[in-house]
């Protein structure tokens, strides 16, 4: 068994759509950055890709490229998926934790864990999802971003070499 950690942070501004772990939240702002800027599936993307020793999610899908810009993360976990089961190896569990202070996350949990268990074919309860908030601290508290920690493990299958 292999693990990985990730983590992302995007900055919230009005006028965009809030993505997170691949379902769309309403709220008064959302998260910028190139692609939909969905923290949470870029956090489970490093840390899958870590866990395998195959780079970060720039190194695979970078900011300078046009063909990803406005693109859905899905889609992006849908590619890690192949890039893993090319290198022989599965996903065992994902888990995250996604830090903001508002909106309350609560109701979406189960949506996000259905969203990223389907990307990587997966059944659901080998994904979990949980949200807190930072009290009021840092930018997180502050409602200036979201930051995502994630960890995943993965098991080499047939065909695997060391």
């Amino acid at each position: 068994m292999r693990t990985g950690i990730g983590y992302d942070l995007h900055i919230l501004k009005k006028g965009k759509k809030l993505v997170l772990g691949g379902v769309e939240i309403d709220f008064e702002k959302g998260l910028s950055g190139h692609s939909d800027a969905d923290a949470a599936v870029h956090a489970v993307c490093d840390a899958l890709l870590g866990a395998a020793g195959l780079g970060d999610i720039g190194s695979h899908f970078p900011n300078t490229d046009e063909k990803y810009k406005g693109i859905s993360s899905i889609v992006l976990l849908k590619e890690i998926k192949e890039k893993l089961k090319n290198n022989n190896y599965e996903v065992n569990n994902i888990d995250l934790t996604i830090i903001c202070e508002k909106p309350a996350l609560a109701p979406h949990i189960e949506k996000m864990c259905k969203s990223i268990a389907r990307a990587m074919d997966i059944p659901e309860r080998d994904v979990n999802v949980k949200a807190t908030t930072n009290e009021g601290a840092g930018q997180e508290g502050r409602m200036e971003a979201v930051s995502v920690m994630a960890v995943a493990t993965i098991i080499p299958t047939a065909g695997y070499k060391k």
